[in-house]
């Protein structure tokens, strides 16, 4: 009899199994996937973008997908199946499913990012190779690269929607404008330490001129515990701008 029911339940048993061997051939396709495009992108501002864009979203999709096989290969042992079976079977499924799935997406929401914000310091720094000498090039300072940017660029830079980091080759004068976003990641709260703490709104309270700094009113909130904050910013007038004004007037 219990044979019987065996074979009754094989080729469910069977697609379940192979729905779950194909769900983390997939899941790990996309992890090799995105480790490949990693070691084939060279430019480290093109990998920079990669990762700030994308890697964090393809891990949360292929954790999803293991998740989903390992509930398929956990229901293809059947051998005695009936409506309080399925009940029994379809709750526990989704449950644990669901509970490692949320411990899963916590992860990658507040831990990951402490780590994947190291890397990404390190590639924004990393010596770019100028294409003129093939040299490593000098990233110049907040002073310097004012001399390269247009006013418009560095009005994002004063109130901190865009950073740029000007690369410039000494030997032959090219110049390589990188840009990034001001506020990339968030902050480590100061009440739940989890890396939730995000600039939500901004107030300019004082708007700088030539000769007297400006104010910036910045408003933060923790994601997760809802903690905010204030903090005032001082907003510098750059030095492109004042020798543009003074040869206006």
């Amino acid at each position: 009899m219990v044979e019987e029911l065996i074979r009754e339940y094989e080729p469910w048993n069977r697609l379940a199994q192979n729905i779950a061997f194909g769900c983390w051939a997939l899941a790990l396709l996309i992890v090799l996937g995105h480790i490949v495009k990693l070691g084939i992108t060279k430019d480290p501002k093109l990998k920079y973008d990669y990762i700030n864009k994308s890697e964090i979203n393809l891990l949360w999709i292929a954790s999803i997908i293991l998740i989903v096989g390992c509930c398929f290969y956990a229901n293809s042992n059947i051998e005695e199946l009936n409506a309080l079976w399925i009940f029994v079977r379809v709750f526990t499924t989704v449950s644990m499913g669901l509970i490692v799935a949320l411990i899963i997406q916590n992860l990658l929401k507040f831990y990951y990012p402490f780590f994947i914000e190291k890397r990404l310091k390190a590639l924004r720094y990393q010596p770019r190779i100028s294409p003129k000498t093939g040299k490593a090039m000098k990233l110049l300072s907040e002073e310097e690269e004012d001399a390269y940017l247009d006013e418009g660029m560095q009005a994002e830079e004063n109130v901190f929607s865009i950073d740029y980091d000007v690369w410039k080759d000494e030997e032959t004068g090219y110049i390589k404008i990188e840009k990034y976003a001001g506020h990339l990641h968030a902050l480590e709260c100061p009440e739940c330490n989890y890396q939730t703490f995000k600039v939500v709104k901004e107030e300019i309270l004082k708007t700088p001129t030539p000769t007297e700094e400006g104010e910036l009113l910045k408003h933060y909130q923790c994601s997760y515990c809802g903690y905010k904050a204030k903090k005032t910013v001082t907003l510098k007038t750059s030095t492109k701008f004042e020798e543009s004004t003074a040869a206006t007037a």
